[in-house]
């Protein structure tokens, strides 16, 4: 089963009929909001409706504010437009931000019971940008604790159902975002992503993506804002043309974050615009990677069915666990540095489920030495990606290594007979794109026993133009044949 139905949309899952209004994409929806054929108080009622019928059941929006504060704020965006007041590229979409942004004046936990009753007085960077282009801000997405694993489960609000089957994972850590936006919940949705918790979540879910080149989206600064991070926020969508509705918005430099500036636009010339498209596949990087059965079978007949696609084995050209090794690293470094404070605390310590304890303590024991080889092989991984880059426009390995798991798992075990040796070991296909820096799309791939996977496309730095225009392609070979 192909990803899109014969009119061009992503597949969705099976269920009541879908409200007019929750179908369309975010960008038909904000060009009839200002024709005044739909009032912002219309398509609000229409989202909460269907919220109200589906979330019980898939626990994907959080903290969801009273409904008549969320109607107070329509009525006055309506007010705004019929007084010619009104603008912004998202104005009038009902959103839910990621439950690891903060949200000024809304509980922002973090998936963490240390957190329940936060209530920040500032929103994040994507998160005020949202706000300013004119989205209305209804609840958070559920996520796991501080975003560790691609599995949607916590203390607080429990965990998320896929959207296809919610006895299984919707993956994370923007678990919540991908089910609510397949379930026609939200239009749209922000994410973030260290490790494939925008990638992950969007394969087990059948949506769109997008992991941005470091710097394009900037975020509050926090640590060291003189060093490529390993996170980033991005946007998550059902068509093309919303992914690149919501990056645009996000996107942009703050003179906070000195690596937010510099990449060329966006809305460039893409370069995959015509001709073919030389796609370097992965795969399971020469044997490295375990994969359950049929996950590199969809991966692949996803990309012949990307208009001028050229696909052809491509080696990874350097050892992929020492890029396994050089992530995990840089990461129990990242995360002691952030949240140690909680860990010396133990009080909060006994709040911190087992794998955040892990990585803290791993950071706290981690000697400056390894970190630097880490960044070594960072750094090695950037010039054999130039190498490939050489070669091919794009680079292509699944977006998952598993199909969706049982929701009651903490976390995949085992593989294919093969052991996995941490809580995220399963999802280390993602660990490429991540040390990159460069854009990376969860393109939809296809589906298996009713559950979805995707298939990661990384471009050259700076280059979401490029896959922004390669999923087109592949919206119209999906329909056209």
């Amino acid at each position: 089963m192909t990803p899109f139905g014969s009119d061009g949309r992503l597949v969705g899952p099976e269920g009541p009929d879908i409200p007019a209004i929750c179908a369309m994409d975010a960008s038909e929806l904000v060009r009839r909001i200002k024709a005044r054929e739909f009032s912002v108080v219309e398509v609000a009622t229409a989202f909460l409706d269907r919220i109200e019928a589906l979330n019980p059941t898939h626990n994907a929006i959080v903290s969801l504010r009273p409904r008549e504060a969320i109607l107070a704020e329509a009525h006055e965006a309506d007010r705004r437009l019929s007084a010619g007041e009104a603008d912004g590229a998202l104005y009038g979409l009902p959103v839910a931000i990621k439950d690891l942004s903060p949200t000024k004046g809304l509980t922002t936990t973090f998936g963490s019971p240390i957190f329940r009753d936060f209530v920040p007085d500032e929103d994040g960077i994507a998160t005020a940008r949202m706000r300013t282009a004119g989205a209305i801000i209804i609840g958070k997405t559920n996520t796991p604790e501080f975003g560790l694993g691609s599995h949607s489960f916590n203390e607080v609000f429990g965990a998320t159902g896929n959207a296809f089957d919610p006895a299984r994972s919707a993956g994370g850590s923007s678990g919540g975002a991908a089910v609510a936006l397949a379930l026609r919940m939200l239009p749209i949705a922000d994410g973030s992503d260290m490790g494939g918790s925008l990638r992950n979540p969007a394969a087990f879910n059948n949506v769109y993506g997008l992991r941005p080149s470091f710097g394009r989206v900037p975020s509050l600064p926090a640590g060291d804002v003189f060093s490529a991070s390993l996170a980033t926020d991005g946007p998550m969508a059902r068509s093309a043309d919303d992914l690149a509705l919501l990056l645009n918005v996000q996107a942009g430099p703050d003179a906070r974050q000195p690596l937010s500036s510099g990449l060329s636009p966006i809305d460039g010339v893409s370069n995959f615009d015509d001709g073919a498209v030389r796609i370097g596949w992965l795969g399971d990087l020469q044997g490295h990677l375990a994969m359950e059965a049929g996950i590199l079978e969809t991966c692949e007949a996803a990309l012949g069915r990307i208009q001028g696609g050229a696909v052809e084995t491509a080696e990874i050209g350097i050892d992929p666990e020492s890029l396994w090794q050089s992530f995990t690293a840089q990461r129990h470094g990242v995360i002691a540095a952030r949240y140690g404070d909680l860990f010396d605390d133990p009080a909060k310590r006994d709040l911190l489920k087992p794998e955040m304890q892990w990585e803290i303590e791993n950071g706290l024991a981690l000697p400056a030495m390894a970190l630097h080889r880490a960044y070594d092989t960072r750094t090695a991984w950037h010039l054999r990606l130039l190498a490939l880059f050489g070669r091919f426009d794009c680079l292509a390995l699944p977006a998952a290594q598993v199909w969706p798991f049982p929701i009651e798992w903490r976390w995949p075990q085992e593989i294919a007979g093969r052991s996995m040796d941490s809580y995220h070991r399963w999802m280390e296909c993602v660990a490429p794109g991540t040390l990159s820096g460069c854009p990376v799309l969860a393109l939809p791939a296809g589906f298996r026993g009713g559950l979805s996977t995707g298939v990661q496309l990384i471009a050259p730095l700076g280059r979401e133009a490029d896959l922004l225009a390669l999923a087109k392609r592949y919206e119209r070979r999906d329909v056209t044949g």
